[in-house]
């Protein structure tokens, strides 16, 4: 059963060992996460779902990375001393495989190591929480539509099982906000963040997918198919859009939105 479901960033200065100072600038963000964590907290998840854009993607396929436990740290960002492990869903990797490989294209990619797209979301949205396990997801660069049919069909496999699961849909929305933005400016950036956040709160798939192809490859975003993903899987659910946050001091667009279930 689905008793959490949510959008999250994964910058790597959201880590107070690495954002250190630039974190007062991010603080909006760093609250949200907080309120997301008090959410998760309440939904007593056994189970974490998270969809990253930085897992090994693959152009044709979805990815499941497998292993019996999942480790990570933030190392390349100059953060040596946080390490986070966690364990690994083993019973429900091999349900998702065997359940949607015969629909989709998905793989299973035997790595321990986590990217930064899913343990910046874990390391805020996990704290408190214990006896959880996590099944790593990575999307692919198919259309826009089989990324939404693909939670459509993962939602079936959540509804089939009496755990509780929470899915966290990691990415970032435009990385071209500001002259020094690490993709470089694009006016179309902020024009596709409001925009997409528009249509997330109205609940407007539709106008999520009709999204301009342009426009979205100028606003050079890194979450749509994460959240398409999630959309799929809250498909004919009972849920309301709450908006926690949005800022992008540093030229990249930060979302935080948790997605309430209703009865």
């Amino acid at each position: 059963m689905l008793v959490f479901s949510a959008i999250s960033p994964h910058p790597p200065i959201l880590i107070p060992t690495i954002g250190k100072e630039n974190l007062e600038r991010i603080n909006q963000t760093v609250q949200a996460m907080k309120k997301l964590n008090e959410e998760l907290i309440k939904a007593k998840p056994e189970t974490i779902l998270i969809i990253s854009p930085h897992l090994p993607l693959l152009s044709d396929a979805f990815s499941l990375l497998f292993a019996q436990n999942y480790l990570g740290g933030f190392e390349e960002f100059g953060d040596f001393s946080t390490k986070l492990e966690f364990k690994a869903d083993i019973k429900c990797l091999y349900q998702i495989k065997e359940n949607l490989e015969n629909q989709f294209p998905l793989v299973f990619i035997n790595q321990s190591k986590l990217d930064h797209g899913s343990l910046v979301p874990l390391y805020y949205l996990t704290k408190n929480i214990n006896n959880f396990s996590i099944v790593p997801l990575g999307y692919s660069f198919l259309d826009y539509q089989t990324h939404l049919n693909f939670g459509k069909a993962l939602k079936e496999e959540i509804f089939r099982t009496n755990k509780r699961i929470a899915v966290i849909a990691s990415g970032d929305l435009s990385h071209r906000l500001t002259p020094d933005a690490p993709g470089g400016y694009s006016p179309s950036g902020k024009v596709f963040d409001h925009k997409l956040i528009e249509l997330l709160k109205e609940k407007d798939v539709q106008g999520i997918l009709n999204l301009d192809h342009q426009l979205i490859e100028e606003a050079g975003e890194c979450g749509l198919r994460s959240f398409l993903i999630l959309l799929g899987i809250l498909e004919e659910v009972n849920y309301q859009p709450e908006l926690l946050s949005y800022e992008g001091p540093f030229g990249v667009g930060y979302l935080v939105m948790n997605f309430k279930l209703g009865d």
